[in-house]
């Protein structure tokens, strides 16, 4: 299975999630009595629309590359990322008005049994968060990445709900906005999970340099390639889900031009062999002093 697939697969299993989660969140909110449990339905609501522009950027930056995109389509990742912060900006903001709105007027106690509903969306959740990040991981995802996002700060605007309707509870006649201060706290926290989420995007549509770990590894790689002698400039950026590379590689100053090309193109099959993450890899050559 491609990286590709298996970040579309990864998507639509959040698409699905999501779905499902909304209408409990909903249903068990309206008839539980909790705005907590209603403003975690707007923001699963607002990640299914998320999913769904993380996966039409999964698929467009798998297209290959093109006259008019000779690096890929890779950068509409990073693009569909910021997207999927401004939905999550926007779910904080409705869910932080709404929260104000609730919390100066009185209303009726939660129900307790919104505590098991919580329990179990709060580990669902999380379980979620974990499958979505490692295929994220598995394949430099950043859209994908911001999707799993999506379900870490769902998992934790349930917990604080989940505290919320507990004071409620246990303290009773004068606390039942417990979990309307639980959800505007939430709202916050989305807030800076967004930034965790943009921050990233932005160093990879800026080419920001990030890369050290793979730089060692492509100069490790290449000193075992027959004729290089060594390495010099390394920049990487990375495209959707490939790292582009620039490679300066010295070899003997007293060998042939046919040779010199022979070795340039015998490290960029290596690389790209044993570094199936890489993209396009351009090597120039330099002569030994």
């Amino acid at each position: 299975m491609t990286n590709e697939q298996k970040a579309i697969k990864a998507t639509y299993f959040s698409i699905v999630g999501n779905t499902i989660m909304a209408i409990v969140k909903a249903l068990a909110g309206f008839f539980g009595s909790s705005y907590a449990l209603i403003a975690d339905a707007i923001e699963s609501t607002t990640d299914i629309l998320a999913s769904f522009l993380v996966l039409f950027g999964i698929k467009y930056a798998s297209r290959p590359a093109d006259k008019n995109h000779p690096y890929g389509h890779g950068r509409i990742e990073p693009l569909i990322t910021f997207l999927v912060v401004g939905f999550l900006i926007t779910s904080a903001i409705v869910i932080a008005y709404e929260s104000i709105q609730n919390i100066r007027t009185v209303h009726e106690l939660p129900k307790s049994w919104t505590l098991l509903v919580l329990g179990v969306i709060i580990i669902w959740k999380e379980t979620s968060f974990r499958l979505v990040m490692k295929r994220s991981i598995e394949t430099n995802s950043s859209s994908l990445k911001a999707d799993a996002w999506h379900h870490r700060s769902d998992a934790l605007t349930s917990v604080a709900a989940f505290i919320g309707i507990s004071i409620a509870l246990l303290c009773g006649k004068g606390y039942e906005t417990a979990d309307d201060w639980a959800a505007l706290f939430a709202s916050g926290f989305i807030l800076y999970n967004s930034y965790l989420i943009f921050r990233p995007a932005l160093a990879e549509i800026m080419d920001e340099h990030r890369y050290d770990d793979l730089i060692v590894l492509i100069r490790d790689i290449s000193l075992k390639v027959d004729g290089v002698i060594g390495t010099e400039k390394c920049f990487i950026r990375k495209t959707g889900m490939k790292y582009q590379v620039d490679l300066h590689a010295t070899v003997d100053a007293d060998i042939s031009v046919k040779h010199g090309h022979e070795i340039a193109h015998d490290l960029q099959d290596t690389l790209k062999k044993q570094l199936p993450e890489l993209g396009n890899v351009l090597i120039h050559i330099e002569p030994s002093s």
